[in-house]
């Protein structure tokens, strides 16, 4: 019975709705079962043994990739790569416990192991009570076995489920088959990708490189979870609508020109690092195993060719808490990471500062040097206050006011906790929205006082959570390039963005890693 449950056992999220389970369309007739039960009871008692202990190692992996997949499919649309997943481990457990707690996550954690030890053991100790039964029990079991694999083979050719699959099939070897075979597809795919970085970059040399924007400050902004959806999802369109028309106005009317449109994150709903390699790299990097090897390669980021041409690259990097030996690939000049930038007020949570307080250091801590020193700045910044979970949301205060972040405190020590917000799903949503709806106010007002004649390009890193999107979301996010150099400007409106801040619904979603590329073809007036 625990072996059927666990082979049966549904692997989407979605599966698990009321009206799906009341539907009963997961349930099937696994094969294996009366398989196993033959081989239990016909095997000598050793070889049966032998089989028993094997088969509890089946039974573990099935549960384990199970729960695995709804997991990762909860969280980022895709099934779990054990190849390329096992690495993000510590990542899992760093936002889980930042959203529910350390505590709630690890009871979590350790419930969900406890009752998988538990099954397990279960299952073996029914396996080999089976292995030791005598007499008539024996032969009864042995005829249910054969009566249930005879009865399945029919069922396999006469009754299909609602997703057009046989009634009664092997299950079990066909899913272990499969992720077997993502494993090997994977470590090919690396490969190719290993090989590819020795491929010359484009648009990685010559005269006129950047001679589009020289003397300029270019500034390269990734707002967190800003996805296709916060633009045309009605449930988040009618705050993001009106916002961006009124930023739009107000920039035009200081001089700025705009122009926006799609591109394709290689991730959705996190690991937001690996659209930072993506653009820089121009490559795609849609794995842990891929932004490995990119970073010990040495593949010329966007930033080192700015860096290379005169330009001072700066990282703005206000989620970075720890070492950052990646950063060494990227070729920046100056790290400004959470403890360089000095911020003194209290965390929203897990996001360690507002962006208002991120931006207000930038402009005084890396432009206004800069300024003065006459060299322009190339800068990478990632805007971090819609992070998940979401809470509390921040609001902008007086520019003149941010001074070392403390003004914050109480708006940070505001709103419900996580685990409040998160019991309900509308919430999350509307807590969502806000914090986005917050950076593009804070964008907007730092643009139009403080933008100069630098170039803006800003985009989202990746879509959030299904949750927020909904199932089969687009994985696009907006693309903005904004700058008072109405010729510039116009250069990626004639190359399929649309002037303004909204994209046109039907533009194509270009994919990041080509994004670079364009980049650089307008910047150096190509």
């Amino acid at each position: 019975m625990i072996g059927g449950l666990a082979v049966i056992m549904p692997d989407d999220p979605g599966q698990y709705h009321p009206d799906a389970l009341r539907s009963l369309a997961f349930l099937s007739l696994p094969l294996e079962l009366p398989l196993l039960l033959a081989g239990l009871l016909l095997l000598p008692r050793r070889a049966a043994i032998a089989l028993s202990l094997a088969a509890g190692l089946v039974l573990a992996c099935l549960i384990f990739l199970k729960l695995a997949d709804i997991g990762v499919l909860s969280a980022f649309q895709r099934r779990f790569n054990p190849y390329l997943d096992l690495k993000l481990l510590a990542d899992g457990w760093n936002l889980f416990s930042g959203t529910v707690g350390r505590a709630g996550a690890a009871a979590a954690i350790l419930g969900a192991a406890t009752v998988l030890g538990l099954l397990v053991a279960a299952f073996l100790w029914s396996c080999l009570r089976l292995v030791h039964l005598g007499g008539r029990a024996r032969r009864a079991v042995l005829a249910g076995a054969g009566l249930a694999f005879a009865g399945g083979l029919v069922l396999s050719f006469t009754v299909t489920r609602p997703d057009g699959t046989p009634l009664a099939s092997l299950r079990a070897g066909p899913v272990l088959a499969e992720r077997l075979a993502l494993v090997v597809r994977s470590v090919a795919d690396i490969r190719a990708f290993e090989a590819g970085l020795e491929t010359p970059a484009p648009y990685a040399a010559g005269p006129d490189l950047l001679s589009a924007v020289a003397g300029r400050d270019v500034i390269v902004i990734f707002v967190e979870s800003y996805g296709r959806s916060a633009l045309e999802d009605p449930r988040y369109s009618r705050l993001t609508g009106p916002r961006l028309a009124a930023i739009e106005q107000r920039l035009a009317a200081e001089g700025f020109a705009m122009a926006s449109g799609w591109a394709g994150s290689p991730t959705v709903a996190g690991l937001s690092w690996l659209a930072h390699a993506t653009l820089m790299s121009g490559l795609w990097v849609d794995s842990q195993a891929r932004h490995d090897l990119l970073m010990s390669s040495r593949r010329p980021s966007l930033n080192r060719l700015f860096s290379d041409a005169g330009w001072h690259a700066a990282a703005v990097m206000p989620a970075i808490v720890m070492d950052w030996p990646e950063a060494a690939h990227y070729g920046y000049d100056a790290i400004f990471d959470a403890k360089a930038l000095d911020y003194r007020g209290l965390p929203f949570n897990w996001v360690t500062m507002p962006d208002q307080y991120t931006l207000s250091a930038f402009e005084r801590r890396v432009r206004a040097p800069m300024r003065a020193a006459g060299t322009p700045v190339m800068a990478e910044i990632a805007l971090i206050s819609s992070h998940a979970p979401w809470t509390p949301v921040a609001r902008l205060v007086d520019w003149a006011q941010v001074g070392d972040g403390t003004i914050f405190n109480d708006q940070a020590a505001a709103g419900d906790p996580p685990a409040v917000v998160w019991a309900d799903p509308e919430r999350v949503r509307q807590h969502y929205i806000a914090t986005v709806d917050y950076s593009l106010e804070t964008l907007g007002d730092y643009i139009a006082r403080f933008g100069g004649e630098a170039v803006f390009v800003i985009l989202g890193d990746h879509q959030p959570a299904a949750l927020v999107t909904g199932p089969d979301a687009s994985r696009a996010v907006p693309v903005h390039v904004i700058s008072r150099d109405a010729g510039l400007v116009a250069r990626f409106s004639a190359d399929g963005f649309r002037p303004g801040l909204v994209p046109a619904a039907d533009a194509p979603e270009l994919p990041m890693d080509r994004l670079r590329g364009r980049l650089l073809h307008h910047f150096s007036g190509r």
